[in-house]
């Protein structure tokens, strides 16, 4: 039987990769003293589709229950813990999580993710602690060729704030800016016959590049205090990373948030060898406006997918086979802890003795059962 778009079935190194990166990633999470927690891979597609969470219901996995309302499949993991934790102490603030995500607009609907979230926290120390927390990973991961990318939403709203954008447009421009699409955002921006709004955002979508482009843009925005804090704010990230042995760290001032609750930092890592996006994430303060609460939040969510892909396989464990018979099947099975350190294999009928290492037998001498090497 063909499998629907989007799913595929999985052998040998890939899973276990992926399940040795989802216990590295448990006990990094716990040695840093984050709280796990977890979320019903079922919700309502309110959850996710409100006006501030702002997520496409044409995306996800959906069908309505007994009571006409639309269920789905969990999208998104920062707006379900959102959901979870809204009500506990402030005295919670460090909570990690992992399982699957499931999206049509991914190439894979179901994705296996590991993040953070960082609730009630000193603004900066939140940010400082998901970068932190994201190269300890990747280090206890063996991971080491990547670059981490630093983005800000605030850049993209304080250059439209002086103009009447409906939201419509608004929503237009930032797709544009998204997609890096010059010619559409010169057109929606020509809208409003301003050519200093149309001149300010394609000059961003290439402010793309080292941190010299944030001593460029220091000069560009002087007399725009506003922006010139966000430049302080992302230095401050970046003087982090390179005093945490980050040396790959790019700034790209045209990125805008592909989902609506970011409202502040934006952060992500690309694999070097091949172009993956193995973590992002940011700031969402707005996300708890939806539950009345004023509060600080941040956090990134690891792809384990691609992350798996990337690991070192296990060197191989030496394997072994004890040949039996259905009446001395129990006699092979006790030896298997005489060979704690192999993997063992139990054969009535040994096909491919090249397969293993070392072949055992388990033999009758003076009407007692015992286990010999061949």
């Amino acid at each position: 039987m063909f499998l629907p778009a989007g799913s595929q079935d999985e052998t040998g190194a890939q899973i276990s990769n992926r399940l040795k990166a989802s216990e590295i990633f448990r006990l990094v999470a716990e040695r840093r003293n984050f709280k796990p927690i977890a979320t019903p891979v079922v919700e309502y597609a309110a959850t996710f589709t409100n006006e501030i969470a702002g997520m496409d219901l044409q995306s996800m996995l959906k069908w309505f229950n007994g009571d006409g309302e639309i269920e789905v499949l969990r999208p998104d993991w920062t707006a379900a813990i959102a959901r979870a934790i809204a009500g506990q102490p402030p005295t919670e603030q460090k909570w990690s999580y992992q399982g699957s995500v499931f999206r049509f607009d991914k190439e894979e609907t179901e994705s296996r993710q590991a993040g953070i979230e960082i609730v009630h926290a000193d603004t900066f120390y939140g940010e400082a602690e998901s970068l932190l927390t994201a190269i300890a990973y990747l280090q206890q991961l063996n991971i080491d060729h990547y670059v981490f990318e630093l983005g800000h939403t605030g850049i993209f709203e304080e250059l439209i704030a002086p103009y009447s954008l409906t939201k419509d447009q608004e929503l237009q421009l930032l797709s544009a800016m998204h997609d890096k699409r010059a010619d559409l955002v010169e057109e929606i921006a020509h809208v409003h016959g301003d050519a200093t709004l149309v001149e300010a955002l394609l000059a961003l979508i290439n402010a793309y590049g080292s941190r010299d482009i944030v001593t460029q843009y220091r000069k560009n925005w002087a007399e725009q205090p506003a922006l010139i804090d966000i430049l302080d704010h992302i230095d401050q990230l970046i003087n982090l990373l390179e005093a945490s042995g980050v040396t790959e760290v790019i700034v790209d001032l045209g990125r805008v948030k592909n989902l609506p609750y970011y409202d502040g930092i934006m952060f992500r890592a690309f694999l070097t060898n091949n172009g993956s996006t193995c973590f992002s994430g940011g700031r969402y303060d707005k996300l708890y406006e939806q539950f009345e609460q004023t509060i600080s939040a941040v956090g990134l969510a690891f792809d384990v997918d691609v992350l798996a892909t990337c690991m070192q396989p296990a060197s191989e464990t030496s394997k072994a086979c004890i040949i039996a018979k259905p009446e001395t099947h129990a006699i092979a099975e006790a030896y298997r802890t005489e060979l704690a350190e192999q993997v063992v294999d139990i054969q009535y009928q040994l096909e491919n003795p090249a397969n293993y290492k070392n072949l055992y037998q388990v033999v009758e001498e003076n009407s007692q059962y015992k286990v010999v090497k061949l």
